[in-house]
């Protein structure tokens, strides 16, 4: 390893498994040191990885884990907001419980992790902030209204906090992923699955690789001048 190299302070949600889980070890690989939280325990062992098993929408439990990043490492370089759910019914089908819980995780804890994240960033004037999205908001795709209104909602919270964040050097961009083998398309019908990947320019389903592409791109330092944007895979 580069002599030079100084390993980034990494906050990932979601890690237990999929997606999250696949980004944690590619940062890992790379030396860098990466906190990671879910409802559930973590499988990755790695003396440079420390797990918080909590409720992103618990603002008290989110808040302590924060406190704890600040003690041992006293900031915070990257946080990639990619803990999420989703559901495919039709809207007269789709219970409000649902429609909260949706909003719950998806919107207001991804808000909660910015708001936090940026006050850990502000004291390096540096941070890089990736929120998650998904191609169902560009396809307007029917029997996901709920899920693609709250990942709208994501979208527009970080190209405002792009803004707000941007007098502390932090920048928030997010990722539109196509559909990837992971739990959250699990119990979707192959043929709901295939009419999406029909509109894609790329018709194929996503990959992790794909996924941690971009959020290299977002990452790196040179990319201090790409703030507020989103980019959709597979061509949306």
């Amino acid at each position: 390893m580069d002599s030079q190299f100084t390993p980034l302070v990494i906050l990932i949600t979601g890690t237990s498994k999929g997606i999250g889980q696949a980004l944690a070890e590619h940062y890992l690989k790379l030396g860098h040191i990466v906190y990671g939280c879910s409802r559930s325990e973590s499988t990755i062992s790695h003396s440079h990885y420390q797990h918080f098993a909590l409720d992103v929408t618990d603002e008290k439990q989110v808040k302590s884990l924060f406190s704890s990043i600040r003690k041992t490492h006293k900031g915070l370089d990257v946080l990639i907001n990619n803990a999420g759910i989703a559901v495919m019914n039709h809207a007269l089908l789709t219970p409000m419980e649902t429609v909260e819980k949706i909003f719950n995780v998806n919107v207001f804890a991804s808000f909660l992790f910015c708001r936090e994240a940026a006050k850990l960033m502000r004291k390096r004037d540096y941070g890089r902030i990736v929120n998650f999205s998904t191609v169902a908001v560009a396809f307007n795709l029917a029997g996901e209204a709920v899920y693609a209104a709250s990942k709208s909602a994501v979208e527009t919270l970080t190209r405002v906090l792009a803004k707000e964040f941007a007098e502390f050097n932090v920048t928030v961009n997010a990722i539109g992923p196509t559909p990837i083998q992971t739990d959250l398309i699990r119990n979707v019908p192959d043929e709901k699955i295939e009419q999406l990947l029909a509109q894609q320019s790329i018709k194929r389903l996503g990959s992790f690789a794909d996924v941690i592409n971009i959020a290299d791109f977002y990452i790196q330092p040179s990319s201090d001048f790409i703030t507020g944007q989103v980019v959709y895979l597979g061509g949306a």
